[in-house]
């Protein structure tokens, strides 16, 4: 393996354009080679030196690629990287990393028996808020949690004239599967596997043609755990509130990194992912208030740590025992909602 891993982007969307470019084009350890996508002019928009191609198996044919990125619509996750692995390339899948459990797990075993990394895009690890409240847990300022709750809403009405494919009705698509494994992963993270999950996943936007809203609630022994998104929340301050046996932690406001990485502002400023003092959390404990400012978020630890699993051989930050649970826990909530039962974690 080289020092410098080479890379190649399959989609350059959202995801390959805003969130995966700007942290590979400012480590050195990375070199962004080639993109394949329908957008050539804003792949050369970003930078005129990367290579462009079409296809995805152009890309995957090249054999200086030692490493495939997959930003494309969430059924062809699985595919794409599939044959990524096939032609020895490691692969990093943006979220989900497959629709199912068993889709993920002949995936991951596909990767070993290739002698390739493949792992999950779970950036939200590493956001502002996340961070913090992780410190302020492993400080012990609320104690033991009781109770924890995460939502990510958004204000998102049907265009009529759009035409994404995240609004098209098919197989991985709604909410569960855009922002649902953001939420999962975090609590995950923190919380460890669950007993139970139950969960309610509906659509609630006039012209709707996929399941915009979900709820989902995490059976733990010691506490509760919900989560909950909806793309009609027109004011969406509230994200986490964390009550424990000696305080509570209030916190509002998005990770401030997606908006500047939109402004086309890259990740090796000086005071990159410093949020403003209007979204720093509030915690209340011994009969007062008190504003905690935030840990900055950055994304670019996911970066390091792909690197040294890659060419040094450590375990990456995002396992695949993680990744079975977190497909997992999604199964669950697909079945929970159909069945409107508790479905124990354990089969």
């Amino acid at each position: 393996m080289p020092t410098v891993v080479q890379v190649g982007l399959v989609g350059f969307g959202l995801s390959g354009r805003y969130f995966h470019a700007p942290f590979l084009s400012v480590n050195p350890r990375f070199h962004l080679k080639k993109i394949a996508s329908s957008r050539p002019d804003a792949v050369h928009q970003f930078d005129a030196g990367i290579e462009w191609v079409a296809t995805a198996d152009e890309l995957f044919a090249d054999p200086s690629i030692d490493l495939v990125f997959i930003c494309t619509p969430n059924e062809t996750h699985v595919d794409y990287a599939r044959k990524a692995l096939e032609h020895k390339k490691h692969v990093v899948v943006e979220k989900p990393f497959a629709i199912t459990e068993p889709e993920a797990i002949d995936l991951l075993e596909l990767a070993e028996q290739q002698g390739c990394l493949a792992t999950a895009y779970q950036n939200r690890r590493w956001d502002s808020d996340f961070l913090t409240i992780k410190r302020l847990l492993a400080n012990g300022a609320l104690g033991a949690v009781v109770d924890y709750e995460c939502r990510y809403d958004r204000f998102s009405p049907i265009d009529p004239k759009a035409r994404s494919w995240k609004e098209q009705p098919g197989v991985g698509r709604g909410n569960l599967y855009n922002l649902g494994p953001h939420l999962l992963d975090q609590a995950l993270n923190l919380f460890g596997d669950p007993e139970t999950v139950q969960a309610t996943i509906r659509i609630i936007r006039p012209d709707s043609h996929v399941a915009d809203y979900f709820d989902i609630k995490l059976g733990y022994a010691d506490k509760v755990v919900r989560l909950e998104s909806s793309l009609m929340i027109y004011h969406n301050q509230l994200r986490y509130s964390l009550h424990g046996t000696k305080g509570s932690f209030i916190k509002g406001g998005l990770d401030a990194q997606e908006e500047r990485l939109r402004l086309n502002q890259l990740p090796n400023e000086a005071t990159w992912g410093s949020e403003p003092e209007d979204r720093w959390g509030t915690l209340y404990r011994d009969g007062r208030a008190e504003l905690v400012e935030s840990q900055p978020g950055n994304y670019t630890p996911f970066y390091d740590n792909l690197y040294e699993a890659i060419v040094n051989g450590a375990e990456p930050a995002i396992t695949p025992a993680e990744i079975r649970r977190l497909t997992r826990v999604i199964d669950l909530a697909v079945e929970s909602n159909r069945t409107q039962r508790v479905m124990p974690y354990v089969l």
